[in-house]
């Protein structure tokens, strides 16, 4: 292991093993495509033209430049190097005039951005919070950062997932498909393991409680299976289709909503 190496975070080089094919696994899948259509009907809904927005764990970039093309600003952060390579080659080659910054900064440190102009709304897509031990921390870095009345969508794994419970069970693996149930787990690329925590709702709505209220809540993968059934998936399009049509029908119930891969909550920063 080099030097550099031993001072990333683990969770960097874990995302860092990730980062070559993440696109084709998971963003240019038809299940990453269906989650993230969701989201960004969300997003799309909340964040206006004219928005400096703050992303925390943005990835190969792919919602960043989403937002761009909707005339949105976005100063985009994440812990992996490898991604940030990867988000800023997309940006110099698909969109070389959009307002995005790509940053090399985890979400640990986003207190090094309190010299910026307050933001006027942050996200964070598809788990990166998972790997978060503090997030009471990170809510309180985020409303230093967030203008009053300023929202924060978050998209995190839930903590049970009836999709993976029956899957893995299925599949006679037992400890994965109730991994997520104790709150807790580790997962692992190559050489490099990381903590992942599964919060619920409520546990969230009490970790960036009082700087922060929840506004609504969002299933994100419902009935849509989670990214490891794609080869599946492949073979049966049309119950995808079903299955797409079905969560927009029911994402957004109570019971439901927290029973999906991902759940998105929108919240406010409250005002001063």
């Amino acid at each position: 292991m080099t030097p550099l190496a031993m001072a990333q975070p683990p969770a960097a080089l874990v995302f860092d093993q990730m980062a070559r094919e993440y696109d084709d696994v998971f963003t240019n899948s038809m299940i990453g495509r269906a989650q993230r259509d969701t989201v960004w009907s969300v997003l799309t809904r909340v964040f206006q033209s004219g928005d400096h927005i703050l992303e925390l764990n943005c990835g190969t970039g792919e919602d960043a430049l989403f937002l761009a093309r909707n005339d949105v600003s976005v100063t985009a952060c994440d812990a992996s190097e490898k991604m940030i390579q990867i988000a800023s080659h997309r940006l110099r080659t698909e969109a070389p005039h959009a307002s995005v910054q790509f940053n090399l900064l985890p979400t640990e440190r986003i207190h090094e951005l309190q010299h910026v102009t307050k933001f006027d709304g942050a996200f964070s897509n598809f788990s990166g919070l998972n790997c978060v031990a503090d997030l009471r921390q990170t809510a309180e870095d985020l409303a230093t950062l967030l203008s009053p009345g300023a929202p924060l969508l978050i998209c995190l794994s839930t903590r049970f997932c009836p999709w993976e419970m029956i899957w893995f069970t299925l599949h006679g693996n037992l400890r994965k498909a109730f991994r997520r149930c104790s709150g807790h787990t580790t997962a692992k690329a190559g050489d490099f393991t990381v903590d992942v925590y599964y919060p619920t709702v409520r546990n969230l709505q009490t970790l960036f409680s009082p700087s922060f209220v929840i506004r609504s809540c969002t299933g994100v993968g419902v009935t849509v299976p989670p990214s490891y059934v794609e080869a599946w998936i492949r073979n049966h399009p049309k119950l995808l289709s079903m299955f797409r049509t079905i969560d927009k029908a029911i994402s957004s119930l109570p019971g439901f909503r927290v029973l999906g891969d991902h759940v998105l909550l929108h919240f406010e920063r409250v005002q001063l």
